[in-house]
This record gives C-alpha cells, structure tokens and sequence, in this order.
C-alpha cells in the first residue's frame, strides 16, 4: 500500500461490497475529459480506478453510437465503473440489466451533476429536489443486478436547502454500496471552497463507504481530506486537467512515465478505440491543458490548432516537454 510514503499513518482499506482498493484514489468521471486514454494514464500512475464518463440510460437505450463509445475500458482497469443518469426507475433498472454495462464491476449513478442541460430535465443533482423519485430510481437499480450500485451527489441544491445527509442515508437505505459527495451545493457549481464538514457528517451518519470529492489537488489535501473527514477514500476532479499522473504526485510516488511518455500512452491508447479524425479533434483541448504554463506555450497552442494529424501535434508539442 502507498500510504507508507506519506507523512501520515492511514490505514484504512476500502472495499465496496468483496472489491477492494489498494490507494483509496479514484479519477472522477468527467464529460469530455475521462476519456479510455486519460484513464489509463491516470490508473498507470497510482489511481485504483477511473469511472467513465457519464452516460445517458436513455440514450443506451437507444444503442446511440456516441454514447457506447463511451464505455471503452482501458487495458489496465483492474476495477472498471461505470456511472450513468437517468430520471427514469425503469429505463436506468433495464440499462443495468443490458448488455452495455456487463463488462463492469461497479455501477454508479449520477445524482450530482450541475450542468443545466442535466438538471432541467430532472436528472442530475435536480434529484436531490426529488429525494422520492431518487430513491426510487437506486432501489430499482438494486434490484436490477447482484452488482454494487453507488450513488454520486452533492451537499445540496443551494445554501438554504443542503440535504447531503438524508440524502445519504436515502441512499443507504434504498441499497447503495457507497456514496461519493463533492461537498459543494449546485449553486456553486465548481466555485468557492468545498464544504468538508458536510462530507464529515455524511461519513457519520452511514455505515457504507463515503468517498470525498472536491479540492483535492495534491499530497497534503489528500491528507486533509482523509483525515477530516474520515471518508474512506478520495475522488478527484480537475486536478487531473492536463495532469492525469497527478496521483503519483499526491502518493508521493514515482510517475510512471516522463510527462510526455504519459502523454503518447494517452494517445496511443485512443488510436486503439477511434479514428485519427476524431483523436485529432478531441486531444486539441487536452493538449491545450498539457502545455499550459509552459514558456512559448501560446505559439504551440496555434501550432496544435490546425493539426490534422495525430504526428503533427505530437511534434508541435514535444520540444516544450524536451526543453523542461
């Protein structure tokens, strides 16, 4: 276990149902982001698992091509979850009994999200307006499969009505095998600082496994945040944006790879799954995020905009990471 190269004593091993973690480090599912190369650099550098994107159940229902190419696993998932969100008890209960989601070994439901595309139609942390209709969509996910079910949320919806507490024993209740809180409200969307009390008493207050998500960036918050909190593990978000081998750096342990090997594997492993068209488009943002604060990064940042092949961006950014 890596604890033993940090400069506190935590010995606590989660497990979720008989799946247990060796670090007690998840990368968070993020829409755009987690995509199956990003999640192997970040499992290859002392994350114990990544959950995949989230995915609509209803369009899964509709066998929507975007959407299944979202459950792409990466060969290193030794732990694969998948999180999905829906409004519907039927519709998310017969996703889970699909083929889609066999290959997982862990089912995660979205209850947190903030975007307004989500909330206005019910989905998401808009859920935790509704605490009968979300219970009512985990307890029929329970009962879909032998499979554990988690559950994501947030503190609440705004200041006046923060409900993570009920909300977590709701879950409890009707079936989850753990719960993940980022502990801000959907008002604050990503800003402000995270509520760690919140995420404190929500640990206090169930019996399941609680995971703590929310400002965690790098050693010394991870600390804070286990230690404070006493959650079981920890979830992290955009720290990883352009750093997905961050979580060496929060274990204090060796990367796996240079910066820039870490990128390629990133690379590599997309040409695995998609097209070079699509790779191309979808690695701009990530090698925008890559070279940020690099010393001439703005003339590379023209250069990897009018890439049109995977080689040419390659090559328009390795002289940064050589020069460093």
């Amino acid at each position: 276990m890596f604890y033993k190269n940090h400069d506190f004593s935590y010995n606590k091993i989660m497990k979720i149902e008989n799946i247990e973690f060796k670090n007690n480090l998840i990368l968070a599912p993020m829409a755009g982001v987690t995509d199956v190369g990003f999640k192997y650099v970040a499992i290859n550098n002392g994350a114990d698992c990544a959950v995949s994107e989230m995915v609509s159940a209803k369009a899964l229902k509709y066998n929507n091509k975007k959407t299944l190419d979202l459950l792409c696993t990466a060969p290193n998932e030794k732990i694969k979850i998948v999180q999905i969100f829906g409004s519907d008890p039927k519709i998310m209960a017969s996703i889970i009994k699909s083929k889609h989601l066999k290959d997982f070994d862990i089912i995660d439901i979205n209850m947190g999200c903030p975007a307004p595309k989500i909330v206005k139609n019910g989905e998401g942390c808009a859920l935790m307006k509704n605490i009968k209709l979300a219970e009512e969509i985990i307890t029929a996910c329970v009962n879909a499969t032998a499979k554990p079910i988690t559950v994501k949320f947030r503190s609440g919806w705004d200041d006046e009505s923060v409900n993570a507490v009920e909300f977590a024993k709701m879950c409890e209740r009707a079936g989850a095998k753990a719960i993940t809180i980022h502990g801000r409200t959907r008002e604050q969307f990503y800003g402000g600082c995270v509520n760690l009390d919140i995420i404190k008493q929500v640990k206090q207050a169930v019996n399941i496994p609680v995971i703590g998500n929310g400002d965690v960036y790098d050693s010394d918050s991870f600390k804070h945040m286990m230690e404070y909190t006493n959650c079981d593990a920890v979830m992290v978000g955009r720290a990883t944006l352009g750093k997905p081998w961050v979580f060496a750096e929060i274990l204090n342990i060796k990367k796996n790879a240079s910066d820039f090997e870490n990128i390629c594997d990133h690379i590599n492993i997309l040409s695995k799954y998609y097209p070079e068209n699509f790779i191309v488009k979808h690695m701009r943002k990530h090698m925008l995020w890559y070279i940020k604060g690099f010393r001439n990064a703005n003339a590379v940042k023209a250069k990897v905009s009018v890439c049109n092949k995977v080689e040419d961006m390659i090559n328009a950014v390795r002289p940064l990471f050589m020069e460093n």
